[in-house]
């Protein structure tokens, strides 16, 4: 393997600071100012902030924009297979050649200077970004946004924020308005901000700063609302009314997250072909996935097979509703979760509908909780659980048990990149 492929560049980056996160933009801009401040070059920026829902709604308005015609680009994080899934140009994911091409110039224009794996690829992301066309550049916030590396656009086209929870309490903050405040850190003088349903304590927290930033803002049931009605999605704000299919992505959150996202093509100006594509062409891997190809889904013979990488306690209600969507089937659970997660908290939603939980560790996560642990935690829930040694393995103890199941691996975006590189 060449010293400047992707996977020997990501290693060494993974090396240039002692702490995975440490909030901080001074690295950032040092890097960006010696690559020639590819960030001042990029097509419109729409910057999405938020703690559940943000993936989603940037994909809906992905697909939103390409249905209209337009070239887009978009960042995410984590990836789940592999990196070059985070960096999306206009067609599809950066080639091997293209991203080992940005890394190797991050790295050479950093040297041995500390900063951090998500810092020196989001500036890799920007970088290959601004040497591309495109009408619109999509960037999702990977924690918090006030000091998250992608902050760095003097003047994007449009800010949105999707629902702030309490999450990442260690780095974001101890309180929700604390966590809301690194959020609506993305918010900028005189640019419009979709917000999408929020708590009083967080809004309150949005509002404060957007007044005194000047930042018009498009909140949720005061400039904009969406509700289901008949099996159809409706949307209204002061332009008029919309009536469109439901989104792909299943559950009522996702009616929220495409609400967010129609009030954001609206705002760039987007008409119907936009919407309507914004519903039906969005397509999300992980976010409650049907798996029907590959040896697990193989595995799993007559029974059903999903995937979702959900991990709060927020994520575990909303999977709880949309579950609830799906023709009935015995459910079971595969779980693995990190340890830094509220784990009783994501798993008390499920415990009502879930038959058994088998629990896994994650390979390869350090901060993994042990198979042990994660059953310990549902059990504490009232779950029947108990701990298995691979998904692999639960899958083939619950297709024999249960042919007739609905089997859900949960809990962690990590553990749902293992299962989609395992079931490829």
């Amino acid at each position: 393997m060449s010293t400047r492929s992707s996977d020997v560049l990501l290693e060494r980056m993974m090396a240039l600071h002692p702490k995975v996160i440490d909030l901080t933009l001074d690295r950032v801009w040092r890097l960006l100012g010696a690559l020639g401040n590819p960030e001042a070059r990029l097509a419109p920026v729409i910057h999405i902030a938020g703690t559940n829902g943000k993936g989603s709604t940037l994909e809906m308005i992905r697909a939103g924009l390409e249905g209209a015609g337009h070239l887009v680009q978009g960042y995410t994080s984590p990836h789940l297979a592999r990196f070059h899934e985070r960096i999306r140009l206009a067609g599809g994911p950066i080639t091997e050649a293209a991203l080992a091409a940005v890394l190797a110039e991050c790295e050479d224009a950093n040297g041995d200077a500390p900063i951090t794996y998500f810092e020196i690829t989001t500036c890799a992301a920007l970088l290959a970004f601004s040497r591309e066309p495109a009408d619109f550049c999509l960037l999702e916030v990977g924690l918090g946004g006030r000091l998250d590396a992608t902050n760095v656009i003097d003047r994007p086209a449009l800010t949105v924020i999707t629902p702030v929870s309490v999450d990442h309490q260690h780095y974001l903050g101890e309180t929700l308005q604390e966590i809301a405040a690194e959020k609506a850190g993305i918010l900028k003088r005189g640019v419009p901000c979709v917000v999408g349903p929020q708590e009083e304590a967080a809004l309150e927290v949005i509002e404060d700063r957007a007044a005194r930033l000047g930042a018009p803002l498009l909140v949720y049931a005061q400039h904009w609302h969406v509700w289901e009605e008949r099996g159809r999605l409706i949307f209204q704000d002061e332009g008029g009314l919309l009536d469109l299919p439901l989104p792909r992505l299943i559950g009522a959150h996702q009616v929220m997250n495409a609400g967010a996202a129609l009030a954001a093509l609206r705002a760039l100006g987007q008409g119907e072909a936009a919407h309507e594509a914004a519903m039906t062409s969005a397509e999300w891997p992980a976010r409650l996935q049907r798996l029907r190809e590959g040896p697990l889904a193989a595995a799993a013979g007559r029974a059903e097979l999903w995937l979702d990488g959900g991990h709060n306690p927020a994520a575990g209600a909303a999977l709880a509703e949309a579950l609830d969507r799906l023709p009935p089937r015995p459910l079971y659970l595969i779980c693995g979760m990190l340890k830094t997660k509220d784990v009783t908290g994501y798993m008390r939603p499920l415990a009502a509908q879930a038959e058994a939980l088998h629990a896994v560790s994650i390979p390869g996560e350090s901060a993994t909780l042990s198979a042990a642990e994660t059953a310990e935690a549902a059990r504490s829930v009232g779950m029947n659980a108990a701990p298995a040694d691979s998904v692999a393995q639960a899958v083939a103890e619950i297709a024999a048990a249960a042919p007739s199941a609905r089997i859900l691996i949960c809990g962690s975006l990590y553990l749902a990149g293992h299962v989609l590189r395992e079931n490829n």
